[in-house]
């Protein structure tokens, strides 16, 4: 590899001149401004948990996932166990019969974000080991047979009968497919989107990632639809249609006080989920939802920008509506400090060590 294309290759290199790989603050400082005006115009900057009232904080930060799924139909999402933090394994094991959750099956933490220590569980060991590594409440849920996993971001105003679908991500997990020559580290090395996991992945995978796979041979590394971990976005807003927004529309309909937010949702094939067939919320985010379409590597910083002013916008008005309709208070400028600290003090706690 010659000195261009390594430097090309390199992760400092690679997250400079892929916007979407820039720092949280990077991508939305230059649009706080609209949220200062959008505060002002509501007379609360915290105005986020008028959104989805049944919902702590209205889902922006420090919202309970079990909670989150005590709203949704039993129906629409996996078997899912909550499990407090130093809960024995014996407890765990207990509640997984009684359950009757099966391996393999996912861990993740109660408080999450940005795929933080989610973790693909395979066996009891595995499980022993991730209680005595995660340092909060977290969850046990079963794996979702279907492969394919969507965003779909939803809205609707409380003073409206029916909601909207404002974007769509796909997702591409991080997968090698063998020619029969190279090791996995070097069909990794090959992707620059796969460079920036390498890391990771050698803390997992160890000596395996020296494998050379069979032509042809597909390997998925990471089964978990995140950013973060490695997944390609894929503005996949062109699904959009009647069909569609009538059957999600149907299901959000019965999640109580949710009006804003994403939900990751794993199917089988387009067709059976616009008919209301064979899928899973996965995941439901609130009013700190990002529309993660902007991802897509063919998106420009400015369509993330006109993108995340267009939901603002949407969030606070359908805040506002709430507020004025269905007398929902805003959170106080004290309590919206109080929860900004406490998601910094959990983060700070759950990273250490």
């Amino acid at each position: 590899m010659n000195f261009i294309k390594r430097l090309a290759y390199h992760p400092f290199i690679i997250k400079l001149t892929h916007w979407e790989y820039w720092p949280f603050t990077a991508v939305y400082g230059p649009v706080y401004l609209y949220w200062v005006w959008l505060g002002i115009k509501t007379r609360s900057f915290f105005f986020v948990n008028a959104a989805n009232p049944t919902i702590t904080n209205g889902g922006f930060l420090m919202e309970s996932k079990n909670e989150i799924y005590n709203l949704i139909p039993n129906e629409y999402y996996p078997k899912t166990v909550f499990l407090k933090m130093g809960a024995p394994l014996t407890l765990a094991l207990q509640m997984m019969q009684a359950a009757r959750l099966q391996y393999p099956f996912i861990a993740k933490p109660d408080i999450g974000g940005r795929g933080r220590m989610v973790s693909k569980i395979k066996n009891e060991s595995d499980l022993n080991a991730y209680i005595k590594t995660v340092k909060e409440h977290f969850l046990l849920q079963q794996m979702v047979q279907w492969e394919q996993e969507v965003g779909i971001f939803y809205y609707r105003f409380p003073n409206e009968k029916n909601g909207h679908i404002s974007g769509i991500v796909a997702k591409e997990f991080l997968t090698v497919t063998g020619d029969g020559k190279h090791t996995i580290l070097e069909l990794l090395s090959r992707e620059k989107r796969f460079v920036l996991q390498i890391p990771e992945l050698k803390k997992v995978y160890g000596t395996r990632m020296q494998q050379v796979l069979q032509p042809g041979c597909k390997e998925l590394l990471v089964p978990y639809g995140n950013h973060a971990r490695g997944s390609k976005f894929i503005d996949a807003s062109n699904e959009i249609d009647e069909a569609l927004t009538q059957t999600i529309d149907a299901v959000c309909k019965q999640i109580p006080g949710f009006y804003f937010g994403r939900m990751d949702i794993k199917f089988n094939n387009w067709q059976e989920l616009k008919q209301g067939k064979n899928f899973s919320i996965i995941e439901l985010n609130g009013s700190g939802s990002e529309p993660t379409h902007i991802y897509d590597p063919k998106h420009s910083i400015f369509f993330a920008w006109k993108e995340i002013i267009r939901h603002w916008n949407l969030l606070q008005r359908i805040s506002a509506i709430n507020h004025k309709l269905n007398k929902i208070p805003y959170m106080s400028f004290k309590e919206g400090m109080k929860m900004l600290k406490a998601d910094t003090a959990h983060l700070k706690k759950t990273a250490e060590g």
